[in-house]
């Protein structure tokens, strides 16, 4: 294969760029979805997923491909068929693993992976932008709303502030 025959296909380097950032954030999401299923209880399901997600190597690619498309309007509808296939996949694997563990979501499933998906990628845009910080700035976690009859997500936060109190 010649490089003239890989841009005749994708339609430039910049589209092939694209296409292998979203390729390898998908084959990622095996690994998230296998951290995911392993998690003892829904308080640990958002706390391993938002830092394997914050983690994978693929983020920072497709925080460079979304970044690629702002300035390439040809490239809109390759960026949103990857996305649609990303959130597409994660609302199946949310919604089989919410119904197998009986845990439940505060708010549409369409809505939690995009809201989960728009806050990871944007920190990643942000620090592919230059902006100071690391991922512990970012509480990924936060924006799931997934819980099971043990927690409530406003008593996790606030036993964490009850935490802090007694460490001061």
């Amino acid at each position: 294969m010649f490089p003239n025959q890989i841009t005749y296909h994708f339609g430039s380097k910049d589209s092939l760029l694209v296409h292998a950032a979203f390729l390898a954030m998908l084959h990622d999401t095996r690994r998230i979805e296998r951290i995911g299923r392993n998690a003892a209880d829904a308080a640990a399901f958002r706390r391993n997923i938002a830092r394997t997600v914050l983690a994978l190597p693929s983020l920072p690619l497709v925080a460079g491909a979304l970044a690629i498309g702002i300035t390439r309007a040809d490239l809109a509808p390759v960026i949103d068929q990857h996305l649609h296939l990303l959130f597409r996949q994660s609302e199946r694997y949310l919604s089989e693993l919410v119904e197998v563990r009986g845990w439940r979501v505060d708010r549409p499933v369409h809505q939690e992976v995009r809201t989960f998906w728009s806050t990871a990628l944007g920190g990643a845009l942000l620090a592919h932008a230059g902006a100071h910080g690391t991922a512990t700035d970012l509480d990924l976690a936060g924006t799931l709303t997934v819980v099971d009859g043990r927690d409530a997500i406003g008593d996790e936060s606030s036993s964490r502030a009850e935490e802090s109190t007694v460490a001061d």
